[in-house]
């Protein structure tokens, strides 16, 4: 990954810092030290989960706890000037309530930027390389239509798909969250209705016309 550790780290470390201050208060208030493990297990207990986190009943499970389910970056970053952050960064020192506005901002600039970029990038690929090379492809069964099988239909679905994205990008909103939360919901979705085209037409196109390094290239190349 392109991102530095450092953030999710001082973030989980807060998060500790937060729980031992607690817990502390409670010792030096005369609560004993089994007391006060005890009662803060018992009031944080509904967040631990010792199931597979990847799994889909676990979003459900957590709806029942009573937990966000903050699926995409968007809804994550958009927590971030809540009252309840802000006063946690505030008492640990972490940062000041101006400097998680001002966080927030960047994160949320560096989220549409960084999709921007991929979702050019990805309308040159396919103009500039996968839609020449299905037509070259194509162009082979002009005498024996028959032998096509969905290479007509997978072709044209690319090109149709990635027109719906360029529409899309561009009535994307200009407001940074309303843009950030626009390419989550509506962008991405449609990037990877084109990715999933692609993936079919790469076992489509004759070899040597995809003019990209396939799955099978990149994965097992040093073998040869």
């Amino acid at each position: 990954s392109s991102q530095n550790c450092s953030f999710p780290i001082a973030m989980c470390n807060t998060i500790m810092a937060s729980g031992m201050a607690e817990m502390s208060k409670l010792i030096e208030g005369g609560m004993s030290h089994r007391d006060a493990v005890a009662k803060m297990f018992k009031e944080n207990r509904h967040v631990i989960f010792t199931g597979n986190g990847y799994s889909s009943e676990w979003p459900v499970e957590a709806q029942k706890r009573g937990l966000p389910n903050l699926h995409n970056t968007p809804l994550a970053l958009a927590t971030f000037t809540s009252e309840k952050a802000k006063k946690l960064f505030k008492d640990m020192g972490i940062f000041t309530p101006e400097e998680c506005d001002a966080k927030k901002e960047v994160m949320f600039e560096n989220y549409c930027t960084t999709l921007g970029v991929e979702v050019r990038t990805l309308i040159d690929m396919v103009e500039t390389g996968i839609l020449p090379a299905c037509a070259k492809d194509l162009s082979k069964y002009k005498d024996a239509p028959k032998l096509a099988g969905d290479r007509d239909s997978t072709y044209l679905g690319i090109k149709a798909e990635t027109d719906k994205l360029k529409a899309l990008w561009d009535k994307k909103p200009h407001d940074l969250e309303k843009e950030a939360t626009y390419i989550a919901d509506q962008v991405k979705p449609q990037m990877l209705a084109i990715r999933k085209l692609v993936d079919k037409a790469e076992g489509l196109l004759e070899a040597g016309l995809y003019p990209y390094p396939t799955y099978e290239e990149m994965i097992y190349s040093h073998h040869s």
